[in-house]
């Protein structure tokens, strides 16, 4: 669905290029966890999928077509929530007037269902909100759109506990099967039971491109105490005990991925 091939990308007045030579494939019906630290790229690589920017060398394709061109039947197809926006200084249902004719799949039930689950109403006014009340509609707004690719960075940021548990739950509920997620993120546990597939950024190139029942298949995630620690890849101490990632027998359970843990332990060449 989405191909990056060969890009190359840097800011205008910036000496070191962001991307250089990069290539990946992101397919439909997945939920993609994009990972990596401050200033690998992800929020980038968010807005060249998106085609606001543009690669300098390279091509980002979405069903075939350049996404750099912006054409209506691709950017009706692709929406973006990034990590920081404004709304205007008007009601929800003027914005949804005006925006919901370029999305041939809105769907006003899903727009309503999901401000339900906000606990929102959908007689608002949007430049009386706060800034997580905005995430939230503004998040509810790309779940209605019916695009097949959703890009979203950093979503949970400004949402207190209660709402990025009503977050997963309004992804899970609304992502149907032939559509693509993609979440940015450095809040690894707001998102972790949502992800399908994992993606780890690190200075131009990926550490990790994998799916999560891969991963699990491959390793345990668990608590060990020290003299447990035979067969370990990598470990970090932890009021549990050693939180540990290592091989995953043929008689052992699967267990769920420490995301943390598995980003750290890429990060220091360890998987």
């Amino acid at each position: 669905m989405i191909d990056v091939n060969n890009i190359s990308f840097k800011y205008a007045g910036q000496k070191d290029l962001v991307f250089d030579d990069f290539s990946l494939t992101l397919k439909e019906d997945n939920i993609y966890g994009l990972l990596g630290k401050n200033g690998t790229g992800k929020s980038t690589l968010l807005y060249l999928i998106s085609g606001l920017l543009r690669p300098k060398k390279g091509t980002v394709c979405f069903d075939g077509i350049e996404t750099r061109l912006r054409k209506p039947e691709t950017l009706q197809e692709i929406f973006i929530v990034p990590e920081e926006f404004d709304l205007p200084q008007m009601s929800l249902s003027q914005y949804v007037k005006i925006n919901r004719p370029f999305y041939p799949l809105f769907s006003t039930k899903v727009l309503e269902d999901c401000l339900k689950d906000f606990e929102l109403t959908t007689d608002l006014n949007l430049g009386a909100l706060s800034m997580g009340q905005k995430k939230k509609v503004f998040m509810a707004f790309a779940l209605a759109t019916g695009t097949k690719v959703l890009l979203m960075d950093e979503p949970t940021n400004g949402l207190d506990i209660p709402s990025k548990s009503q977050f997963r739950k309004v992804v899970a509920q609304y992502m149907s099967g032939d559509r693509t997620l993609i979440i940015s993120t450095h809040q690894v546990h707001d998102v972790e039971q949502l992800l399908d597939h994992i993606l780890i950024l690190n200075q131009k190139k990926l550490l990790l491109d994998a799916p999560v029942a891969e991963i699990t298949d491959k390793y345990v995630f668990e608590y060990r105490t020290p003299d447990e620690m035979d067969d370990v890849i990598y470990a970090e101490p932890s009021l549990q005990g050693n939180a540990v990632i290592a091989p995953r027998k043929a008689d052992s359970a699967e267990t769920l991925v420490n995301l943390e843990l598995l980003f750290n332990a890429v990060n220091e060449g360890k998987i």
